[in-house]
């Protein structure tokens, strides 16, 4: 069997993270995968791209430069939607040609257009699309909010700011239903929240739509010696470390104000823990925030490096994850395989990977006084089985071979 995964990077992103980990765990259970991306960060023999950069970059500008006009001018949300006007026809590859199944991932920002898409499915080989937002069910955008318009018909959509091109979302979501129909289509959701979100929609209606976890590898991802892992770092061995971590710190979804005000609240009603803990930040814009609450911040900036990356879990005692919408963050794995309990809220795909008083604490939704208790109640319990029972939950729900059997039975069945 041969299996085409595709995604518009290979290693940036957490859906190229997601997808990359597939390919790798799909291919240790004898699966002959490979993948085809836009952007390739590395050597790898079994990644291959299409195209060139130049005409990448100007399919990419004239996507952003198309909703920037239908928003009337406005930068405000250039990047929550995808109108799928410009991309590349990969069914002409080797790749594409040879695969017996084809396996969608994240495709926008001017890779795939909807003839590109039209292409693919009209070529009559079994499909899979892995779900790591909700784009592929909604007409543009990545992620609705309390919108549930896309259960309908999306339609004056209150992320494009101005009409100038029409409605896109509406025209899309056309595209996309007469795209679907009658293709032989399977849907995947990272998480159950996201796989139910999809089955309510009217584009999936007459489609499989099933949930299957990222995949992630436990061997890498794995309890470390702490003071050593701190050492590598220079981080302090004195203190209680929390984690937190995003590409852009300042996005509004990945709800770093809660975390402030969480930290605010527990240094009012427990200044003693305040001077015992500081906050680790890693990321873009990550010394923007060292002012902005009262523990001590250290900042740290993008790692790259998995090795490195593990080392960084394993120099904490939480990950704090104040996300407001998130599908099945690829971080709360890696921290939980590392044996590192977890806060976050109960929105998305997190209340499926975080088990209350378990593996670590779901605080109420848009809570910070909830939040703050979360992290109280963590650095207070029995560490050591929170830990435990952390790892524990990795491997039997995200390791490699237990992702890659719930594939390939799709597969087999396609």
């Amino acid at each position: 069997m041969r299996v085409l995964i595709i995604n518009t990077s290979e290693r940036i992103g957490g859906a190229a993270i997601a997808a990359n980990r597939l390919m790798k765990a799909l291919k240790k259970n004898g699966v002959k995968a490979r993948m085809l991306v836009r952007d390739k960060q590395t050597d790898h023999l079994t990644v291959v791209t299409v195209g060139s950069g130049w005409a990448h970059m100007l399919r990419f500008l004239w996507e952003r430069l198309c909703i920037f006009i239908g928003n009337g001018f406005s930068r405000k949300r250039l990047f929550s939607v995808d109108i799928a006007n410009t991309g590349i026809d990969i069914t002409q590859t080797q790749e594409f040609q040879r695969a017996d199944i084809i396996h969608l991932h994240w495709v926008n920002q001017g890779f795939l257009s909807t003839t590109g898409l039209r292409h693919i499915l009209q070529a009559g080989k079994p499909v899979v699309i892995t779900m790591h937002d909700q784009w592929y069910f909604t007409g543009i955008c990545h992620y609705s909010g309390n919108c549930e318009k896309y259960t309908t018909l999306c339609q004056q959509c209150e992320q494009q700011g101005g009409w100038l091109l029409g409605d896109m979302a509406q025209r899309l979501f056309r595209q996309k239903e007469r795209l679907y129909h009658s293709a032989p289509l399977t849907f995947v959701g990272c998480s159950e929240w996201m796989a139910s979100m999809a089955r309510k929609s009217k584009l999936t209606q007459g489609h499989q739509v099933i949930s299957i976890p990222n995949a992630i590898d436990t061997d890498l991802f794995h309890p470390q010696d702490k003071a050593e892992a701190r050492k590598a770092f220079q981080l302090p061995l004195d203190k209680r470390l929390l984690l937190f971590g995003c590409q852009r710190i300042t996005d509004e979804r990945k709800g770093f104000r809660y975390l402030e005000e969480a930290l605010q609240l527990l240094m009012q009603a427990h200044p003693d823990i305040a001077q015992r803990t500081e906050i680790v930040v890693v990321g873009g814009q990550a010394e923007a925030v060292r002012d902005q609450v009262p523990f001590s911040i250290i900042p740290i900036s993008y790692v790259s490096d998995p090795q490195k990356m593990v080392q960084l879990y394993n120099a904490v005692d939480i990950y704090v994850t104040p996300s407001l919408q998130d599908n099945l963050p690829n971080t709360i794995m890696e921290a939980l395989a590392c044996g590192i309990p977890c806060v976050g809220f109960n929105v998305g795909g997190i209340p499926e990977m975080i088990d209350h008083q378990q593996t670590g604490y779901v605080a109420r939704y848009q809570d910070a006084q909830d939040f703050a208790n979360g992290i109280l109640w963590t650095l207070s319990a029995d560490y050591a089985t929170l830990s435990h029972q952390a790892r524990t939950k990795a491997v039997t729900h995200y390791s490699e071979n237990a992702v890659a059997r719930q594939y390939i039975k799709v597969y087999e069945s396609l």
